[in-house]
């Protein structure tokens, strides 16, 4: 029977990684970085892949990673939601390195397990596992095209691009024209991505290479949503114990009582469901199932928590130099990227053959 719970191993790890991203990414350094225009923070990802080597768990010890698993990889990812850290860990560390993996191109694999490069696929955010995906012209060895809604494209020095050969081709990001989006989450930014004869290399196949990098974040991403949500859970609680109304602390009135618990529920639920697609990727049991769950479940959830803790914060919760906006701004960015909760759920449908009449 899998076991779900946290291994000694995973808080060891989950500690570590709190700790450091407590001296790296506090609430006023993300939202000071958030306001510069520049919200990459290199010596946050310096200190996660140089310090610790985070940036290679997902890779084998053989082809220059740690050999961990996807189970490790949802403990960094929580910790990183709960801190809204401005890295690439999940483009790069995951969904990149995960497109590699299904690649020969362990010289490329080797940079990004390291650290020592940024990879990024070239497929928009929104774009779910198993869907179309958008590609470029290739002419003689040499790519032409535009992509859209790229995450973290911007600090990549390694593109990951679709062709409309069947091939993944890898290009260097100084051969490409990067540019920034408008997003709505300022911690994770989009750029255009537009290839005018840019030299790439064939590295694979793109169709299964990109489903499995799909796969693996959209699975993965409902770790960070659950750190989010914790974060927001644990913050309300906290503050609604202390702000006061009537001489008496409003956590104690009843209605507020009711959403908490309601919340925490949720929260719990959604810890499930993480942890089973972590679980589920690290054994290749059941893995589009286990997905396709969690992220039809995990994005409402975050969101909800990001919109209580908003709301229940009062006017400090509408200020700039709250950092809840920065929450909420990413649940809302997340829950639709890698497929939103209802085309998970149509894809779930269509796995356990419970199709609509």
């Amino acid at each position: 029977m899998t076991d779900l719970l946290y291994s000694e191993e995973e808080e060891a790890l989950r500690a570590a990684v709190r700790d450091l991203l407590t001296d790296h990414c506090d609430a006023p350094s993300v939202l000071a970085r958030v306001e510069s225009g520049t919200p990459h923070d290199p010596a946050a990802w310096k200190a996660l892949t140089d310090g610790m080597g985070l940036a290679g768990l997902l890779v084998p010890e053989a082809r220059g990673g740690q050999g961990a698993t996807h189970r490790e990889a949802a403990v960094v990812l929580e910790e990183l939601g709960r801190a809204v850290a401005p890295v690439p860990y999940l483009t790069s560390a995951v969904v990149a390195t995960e497109a590699l993996l299904a690649c020969a191109a362990d010289d490329l694999l080797a940079e990004l397990a390291s650290g020592r490069t940024v990879g990024a696929l070239a497929v928009g955010l929104h774009t779910a596992p198993g869907t179309a995906v958008r590609t470029v012209r290739v002419t003689d060895g040499a790519l032409h095209g535009e992509l859209t809604g790229v995450a973290d494209a911007a600090v990549a020095g390694l593109l990951l691009v679709p062709a409309d050969d069947g091939g993944l081709y890898a290009v260097r990001a100084g051969d490409a024209a990067v540019t920034p989006q408008v997003s709505l989450d300022l911690t994770r930014p989009v750029a255009t991505v537009a290839l005018d004869g840019a030299p790439g290399r064939r590295i694979g196949d793109a169709e299964p290479a990109v489903r499995r990098a799909l796969r693996a974040g959209a699975g993965l991403l409902a770790s960070e949503q659950l750190g989010l949500a914790e974060w927001a859970l644990a913050q309300t609680v906290s503050y609604l114990k202390e702000r006061r109304q009537f001489n008496r602390p409003v956590g104690g009135f009843q209605a507020l009582k009711h959403r908490l618990a309601q919340l925490w529920l949720e929260v719990v639920h959604l810890r499930a469901a993480a942890r089973n697609a972590a679980d589920a990727l690290a054994t290749g049991e059941d893995t589009d199932v286990a997905v396709a769950v969690a992220q039809a479940y995990a994005a409402p959830v975050a969101v909800r928590a990001a919109e209580e803790a908003l709301q229940l914060h009062g006017g400090i919760g509408m200020t700039w130099e709250h950092p809840v906006h920065l929450y909420l701004k990413r649940a809302k960015a997340d829950s639709i990227a890698y497929g939103t909760a209802g085309a998970q759920r149509a894809a779930l449908a269509a796995l356990v053959d419970l199709r609509a009449p």
